[in-house]
């Protein structure tokens, strides 16, 4: 479980395909810090440390997971933002992060508004992934590239985030333009919701 407060990036330095599967060597700046096992949300998606070695870590993605989020047009040198599970006992400040992102969006304006950033965001949506709750509705939140953000004008498949100088300098967002690739995962409370709207109705 995590929080979708970013607590750094780390720098992609090796990828190896096996399989359907792809291994991703990474470097940040709490690598001396992590262990075997432990879950990582890279760009908002959930992995677990395989090994670690040095300054380095391998996290693993399997075929489900490249073709579900924007893990798999990685490349070495790329950017990720990391972030470890929560503790139990600490403070939620942003809100109930999975790590289990639902699928892409294409980012399709970037505007800056004296000092921080509009960014507007188009994704595949249908009346049916809506009442699932695969949707975003106005001041509710959505993860995006595994950052907790509040959605503003949301329309049937677009919606905007503003982003403030702190996390648009110490996230992947300052690299974000019109045609980048985001992962998204929906606030799963509103996925709950959906769900048991749906066997009321039945």
């Amino acid at each position: 479980m995590f929080s979708g407060i970013i607590e750094a990036t780390a720098r992609v330095t090796a990828i190896r395909s096996e399989g359907e599967n792809k291994h991703f060597t990474l470097t940040c700046p709490f690598t001396h810090e992590l262990g075997v096992d432990q879950s990582v949300a890279h760009n908002g998606v959930c992995l677990t440390v395989v090994s670690v070695d040095g300054d380095e870590y391998v996290v693993t993605a399997m075929q489900e997971t490249l073709l579900r989020s924007n893990l798999g047009a990685l490349r070495v040198g790329d950017e990720v933002n990391v972030e470890r599970a929560m503790q139990m006992g600490g403070r939620l400040d942003g809100h109930i992060v999975q790590g289990h992102v639902d699928q892409t969006a294409r980012c399709t304006k970037v505007e800056s508004e004296e000092g921080s950033f509009r960014f507007t965001f188009a994704y595949e949506a249908d009346a049916q992934m809506a009442r699932r709750g695969y949707c975003c509705v106005d001041k509710g939140s959505v993860t995006v590239n595994g950052v907790s953000l509040t959605v503003c004008q949301p329309t049937d498949n677009t919606f905007q985030v503003c982003i403030i100088p702190y996390t648009y300098e110490h996230t992947n967002f300052h690299a974000i333009k019109e045609g980048t690739v985001v992962n998204l995962e929906f606030d799963i409370l509103g996925k709950y919701i959906a769900r048991l709207q749906h066997f009321q109705q039945s």
